[in-house]
């Protein structure tokens, strides 16, 4: 129907709240993140603005501290509204933030779709296989813990043309 919203995850589905790899932990992100985070992105600000600047313009030339808390703010709602779910990775001690993991429901045009997920990880990281530990870890998380079949991943498996087209 027109203009109803659609439940992303179901209302009885727990929304993990921690899980951890081996080298990792993976739990919702908050504007509490916001230090971590800002660091993570700026030191990879280039290697971000390849992967994600033409389509979503993302992180901007200016991007700031003050529009890095706005974004968190706003990936944390958005979660708490259960409509997409943005996770920070971290060392185990949870002192450095590694990277994102974002679970968002489909566009329109690929209804047989039940999420997407995008993840990355620093730039200072790559290269060290914790992107690769990373991904094996999310592929079999997004199908086994959340409600999902038929996962894809914008920029790997779909095209973000492809993705974005709706």
């Amino acid at each position: 129907m027109e203009g109803v919203e659609v439940a992303f995850v179901p209302d009885d589905f727990v929304v993990p709240t921690l899980v951890a790899g081996q080298r990792f932990r993976i739990r919702p992100i908050g504007v509490h993140d916001v230090v971590k985070d800002y660091d993570a992105v700026m030191s990879s600000r280039e290697r971000l603005w390849e992967r994600f600047g033409a389509h979503f313009g993302w992180p901007a030339p200016g991007y700031d501290f003050e529009q890095a808390l706005v974004d968190l703010g706003w990936l944390q709602k958005e979660g708490q509204l259960r409509r997409s779910f943005t996770f920070a990775v971290l060392t185990a001690d949870e002192e450095r933030l590694l990277g994102r993991v974002h679970i968002a429901p489909p566009p329109r045009s690929l209804p047989e779709v039940d999420a997407g997920v995008v993840f990355w990880v620093r730039s200072d990281e790559a290269g060290t296989g914790l992107e690769r530990e990373l991904a094996e870890f999310v592929h079999e998380w997004a199908t086994v813990t959340w409600p999902f079949k038929n996962v894809r991943y914008p920029g790997q498996d779909i095209s973000w043309e492809e993705w974005c087209a709706d």
